[in-house]
Order: C-alpha cells, then sequence, then structure tokens
C-alpha cells in the first residue's frame, strides 16, 4: 500500500450468521474479530478454534488492513479453555484426541496474529482467564477497562499453560514474574497488568470501545511497512544475536526507504526544513 493509497472501507468479508463463534468486521484500516460465545464467557472449543484460525488467516492477506482489534461479546473477554468440552473428553478418556484438535486450530491462530505484518491489539473486559488471559497478553498490545480481571486458572486445576500463555507473558515480564503469575496469582487486576507492563492502559469500563477504536486508528496511522518491519524486529530481537540483528535492522529500513509512504513523509520534512 503506497502512501497516497487510502485503505478501502470493507464490509463483513464473508457471510456470517450472528450466530457464529467469532465474528469479522473490518472498517478501513482497522479489522475487529468479535469472540462471539457470550452465554459461555467466550469459552475456546473446537468451533471458534476453527474460526479464529479462518478469521485471521483473512486479516492477515487484506492488504488493507493495518491494525486487528480482538474483543469479547458479553460479561466477559474470555474464559478460557471450554472445560465442560475438555472435562467430558477426560471423563470419555478422549482427552489427547479432543484437546490435541482445538489446540491445532486456535495455536494456528495464535501463530498468525504474532505473525501477521500489522498491530494486533486486546481490548479486554470483565474476566481473561486462563487461554483468555493467555490472549489478552499475547497480542502485540492490549487496553483493559479499568475492572478488567486477570486469571491464570491452569494451575489450581492441575495443568500447565496452553494457548500463548507463556508466549506473551514470558517475553514482557521475564522469568521470575511469570512463574509467580502462574504459580502464587488466584488473579490479578488490570491496574496490576499495567504496572507489569502487560497492560499499555486502562479506562473505564464504559469508555473501553470508544477508546480502543481511538487507540487502534492512532497505531492505523502508521505506513504498513513500518509496523510490518518493526514488529519482526521487535519480536526476534530478544534470540537473535546482535550482528544478525543489526543485519536485520539495516535490510528492514531500507526495504521500508523504497515506499511511497517514506518517500512522500521525508519529502515532506524536508520541505518544511528549508
Amino acid at each position: 500500500m503506497s502512501g497516497t493509497n487510502k485503505p478501502k472501507v470493507l464490509k463483513m468479508s464473508a457471510p456470517a450468521s450472528p450466530n457464529d463463534p467469532a465474528l469479522l468486521r473490518i472498517d478501513g484500516a482497522i479489522a475487529t474479530i468479535t469472540l462471539n460465545r457470550p452465554a459461555a464467557f467466550n469459552a475456546i472449543d473446537l468451533t471458534i478454534a476453527r474460526k479464529l484460525e479462518q478469521l485471521s488467516a483473512e486479516v492477515e492477506a487484506n492488504n488493507n488492513v493495518r491494525v486487528l482489534i480482538i474483543e469479547g461479546e458479553g460479561r466477559a473477554f474470555c474464559a478460557g479453555g471450554d472445560l465442560q468440552t475438555i472435562g467430558a473428553a477426560a471423563e470419555a478418556n478422549t482427552v489427547t484426541p479432543v484437546v490435541s484438535e482445538m489446540l491445532h486450530h486456535y495455536h494456528a491462530f495464535i501463530e498468525t496474529v504474532r505473525r501477521m505484518p500489522k498491530m494486533v491489539l486486546s481490548s479486554v473486559h470483565g474476566s481473561a482467564a486462563g487461554a483468555g488471559m493467555g490472549l489478552a497478553f499475547v497480542t502485540d498490545l492490549c487496553i483493559a477497562a479499568e475492572d478488567a480481571r486477570f486469571t491464570p486458572a491452569y494451575a489450581k486445576i492441575g495443568v500447565s499453560p496452553d494457548g500463548g500463555s507463556t508466549v506473551g507473558i514470558v517475553g514482557t515480564v521475564g522469568t521470575r514474574r511469570a512463574l509467580q503469575i502462574f504459580l502464587a496469582e488466584d488473579g490479578f487486576t488490570a491496574q496490576q497488568a499495567y504496572e507489569w507492563g502487560l497492560v499499555v492502559k486502562t479506562v473505564p469500563a464504559t469508555e473501553l470501545k470508544a477508546a480502543t477504536r481511538q487507540f487502534a486508528e492512532r497505531l492505523a496511522k502508521n505506513p504498513p511497512a513500518a509496523i510490518a518491519a518493526t514488529k519482526s524486529l521487535v519480536y526476534q530481537a530478544a534470540t537473535t544475536p546482535t550482528k544478525q540483528q543489526l543485519d536485520a535492522e539495516e535490510h528492514k529500513i531500507i526495504t521500508t526507504m523504497h515506499t511511497d509512504d517514506f518517500r512522500v513523509a521525508v519529502k515532506k520534512f524536508t520541505s518544511k526544513s528549508k
């Protein structure tokens, strides 16, 4: 996308039903995926995992989109894995095939969230528990309602984290805080998450949707090449040797300098300084 071409305003990318377990809407440069199992507090089961994999792939392939918002319908952001489904599988001794299939699709969705050359912003209200907490923090940035509550949930039922929970949290807070969160915290507030660097800002619950949109619009002002290159560099920095990281920085900045967005911006800047 060049700096002279404004993104088109698109409607729903595919026919959808209000009863679909997740919904996608696209408005200009901003896409929104809504978890849509409010009666189950948006718990993750196979149906929503498959739908999230599909919708995230659509967003990744859409060159008009610069920012993706992930939100939850109803009273909660996401209650984590669907324990009704998982509990039934445990009783039937089918945990391995049932959970493996669900995580195959859900983890594909998480991979896409981390890989896509767009900013992904979680907008959290109510409860974010287990894999729901993981989803809130595996996105690039998180904005939360002041009364949002984050609950690790895993250790209490005798399991370890999944759904990208360790991917997002450890990279942000480090190993000691991560161990504290997963093994020594029954839950924590949006304010604590903000203090630990997991949440970029908190707002009153009644202002969350508007604040999320405003923040997404701010992020979307960045040209797509700059977003893609910066996201890639930031995520690889922690595990890449210095020389390799510097080479990557050189390659990506030169690549972005070949875009119309850069040429227009530099011309505007240099004309002001004369």
